[in-house]
């Protein structure tokens, strides 16, 4: 559905955009229907059934089971039928495929900042290759924000203190809106950008270009992830040889490991996350709590790097 042909709807440029609308244009049909039928029952009732005397009195009426069955059933099994696709489309949007391009964004008073994997950086704006699943990890250095680009009928909240995904699948080359959908602060109407849908080589050509956008830092985020490691003295402790002080990081990535609390989690960018601001919430068994605690002294997109250097050794090892 076109702006031109509606108006009121923007464009849609996402594989699930059309759903969305399609949900939305029945909720407001039927809304318009049983507005409509139910103003006129109505009318004919007020006219058909008005006194026309004062000694008038109109007949009992005792009921029909048939009819108050029907006006019980056929409802029920419609809101039943608009739950049903309100869930799978919510599902669908909830659920984020384990394949695509992983893109991290943090919000910021009053800012969206990008990191793509390859390094490239940016400031309100996304970049982004058609017909590709991107995922994105949301957060926030301050307030909550919401990360919304209404063509692709996605929005999304980046809260402080955790990671969020979201993803989308472009479907048209174009530039789009993208904005801050929850109120933080007196400059959050300002909080806008641009989401440009590239043809996949015109992406790659643009993700190692130095005058197109973005800051191209020459390293992707793993390498980054690397230096910070290094630098932060991570290497002391989590070494890959056996009696390490630390867990060993090569291959953790996604799979399960033992908290010294008996529970087992997944390895995955929330746990990570967590595990360098306050290592000790979870900790794995077998291993002391000696290491100390980064809340504060690193950025979010530090944290990024560091988590994707971790993720980098898993694919290593496979």
């Amino acid at each position: 559905m076109s702006k031109e042909w509606f108006p009121l709807l923007p464009e849609q440029a996402s594989t699930f955009a059309w759903q969305v609308d399609a949900l939305y244009l029945l909720l407001v049909g039927l809304s318009v229907f049983f507005t409509i039928a139910i103003i006129a029952v109505i009318i004919y009732f007020s006219i058909k059934y008005r006194r026309r005397s004062e000694s008038e009195r109109p007949a009992a009426i005792h009921g029909n089971l048939p009819l108050e069955l029907a006006w019980s059933i056929i409802p029920m099994f419609m809101c039943i039928g608009v739950f049903a696709l309100g869930a799978d489309l919510f599902f669908n949007m909830y659920r984020t495929p384990t394949d695509g391009i992983d893109i991290y964004v943090v919000g910021k008073q009053w800012m969206w900042k990008v990191q793509h994997p390859e390094g490239k950086r940016e400031i309100n704006t996304l970049h982004v290759p058609v017909n590709q699943t991107i995922r994105l990890t949301l957060t926030s250095e301050d307030v909550i924000h919401s990360f919304y680009i209404p063509a692709f009928r996605t929005k999304k909240d980046a809260v402080p203190g955790r990671y969020n995904t979201m993803w989308f699948e472009a479907t048209q080359v174009g530039e789009y809106h993208l904005f801050c959908a929850e109120y933080c602060g007196t400059q959050h109407s300002g909080m806008i950008g641009r989401v440009y849908v590239m043809e996949l080589d015109d992406y790659q050509r643009w993700l190692v270009s130095t005058s197109a956008g973005g800051e191209a830092t020459g390293q992707s985020m793993a390498q980054l992830g690397e230096v910070q490691f290094q630098q932060l003295g991570c290497q002391t402790c989590h070494k890959a040889e056996p009696g390490g002080r630390g867990p060993d990081l090569n291959g953790v990535f996604g799979k399960p490991v033992e908290l010294a609390s008996g529970e087992t989690v997944r390895v995955d960018e929330t746990y990570l996350r967590e595990s360098i601001l306050t290592p000790a919430a979870k900790l794995v068994k077998g291993y002391p709590p000696i290491m100390p605690a980064f809340q504060g002294q690193v950025s979010e997109e530090t944290l990024a790097q560091l988590v994707e250097y971790v993720k980098s050794l898993g694919a290593a090892k496979k």
